[in-house]
């Protein structure tokens, strides 16, 4: 749900949110029906491919024009033309037969050019106009597959898109240093007397503890702001997002457990915890389900 894409291929959605077909989100992808998993599968493509496009050109000016490809590739999607990649050909029943909504695909690529354009952001505010693009949006793809129509399921993918993506960056700081980028908001960064100098140190001290730990909180709002907005009806069409939500708050709390250390390692969720959070959120989605259907039929 996310986002969805960019930097680094170690990246859910390199720099985005959720467009890789990696391990952590085949066991969110696993409780779906099979024509939803598929049509999941081709958005990921897709979206991965826009990404890759503009992450591999060698330089601006390419990315540009491979930006402006994709845009038509979109309308070629939600419109008569016929798409001209193998990605969009494949995506293009799946657009049909799921009624996609055409604006967050635009969005996407909106936020793919943002990376063209920002290697720093200003205010969170700023920051999350990016997330919203990257992540929010695939999340709102990912809800009209699964089905959910209710207005307080977009609110649910809108926090939650925030929330992935917050918890990404901070676990990539020093990664994404390493490619010249900040993603933590420069006001916060002034606001705790931090320097990127500092960040580049991979040192955890008190004044980057507590930045980090001020984004942690941020993140925690928004995973909380999801929570509350599902909708009792869609509920059980959600597990699938609601997997993906609980391991990446797992990985949010390894942060915190680390003592805010993101320097010395990439901080992931072994294997074997991510099926124990897969498996108690479809059993808690299955008897939530049952528990609507006996008290709706009462």
């Amino acid at each position: 749900m996310a986002s969805p894409l960019r930097h680094n291929r170690h990246r859910t959605h390199p720099r985005h949110l959720v467009l890789a077909r990696d391990t952590s989100f085949s066991y969110s992808f696993l409780v779906l029906p099979a024509e939803q998993r598929q049509a999941i599968g081709l958005v990921w493509d897709f979206c991965r491919a826009v990404d890759d496009a503009v992450d591999e050109a060698p330089d601006a000016g390419t990315a540009a024009v491979e930006i402006g490809r994709w845009r038509d590739e979109v309308g070629r999607l939600f419109g008569a033309a016929a798409p001209l990649t193998p990605q969009g050909q494949h995506l293009k029943p799946v657009v049909a037969a799921f009624s996609l909504s055409r604006a967050p695909f635009d969005d996407l690529v909106d936020g793919v050019e943002m990376d063209l354009r920002h290697t720093r952001y200003q205010t969170f505010d700023e920051l999350a106009g990016y997330c919203r693009r990257v992540a929010s949006t695939v999340g709102l793809i990912c809800i009209e597959i699964f089905g959910a129509r209710e207005s307080r399921s977009r609110d649910y993918a809108f926090n939650l898109g925030l929330a992935l993506q917050i918890t990404n960056i901070i676990r990539d700081v020093a990664v994404d240093l390493k490619t010249g980028r900040v993603y933590l908001p420069q006001e916060d960064l002034a606001q705790f007397g931090v320097t990127e100098a500092d960040l580049r140190a991979g040192i955890v001290t008190e004044p980057i503890r507590r930045l980090l730990a001020h984004q942690c909180q941020r993140a925690r709002h928004f995973y909380t702001a999801a929570a509350q907005a599902i909708p009792d009806a869609d509920a059980h069409r959600l597990v699938a997002a609601e997997i993906m939500g609980g391991i990446y708050f797992e990985i949010l709390q390894r942060i915190e457990r680390s003592g805010y250390d993101v320097f010395s390692e990439l901080i992931r969720v072994p294997k074997a915890v991510r099926a124990r959070i897969a498996l108690a959120i479809w059993a808690r989605g299955q008897l939530s389900a049952l528990s609507y259907r006996l008290f709706s039929r009462a």
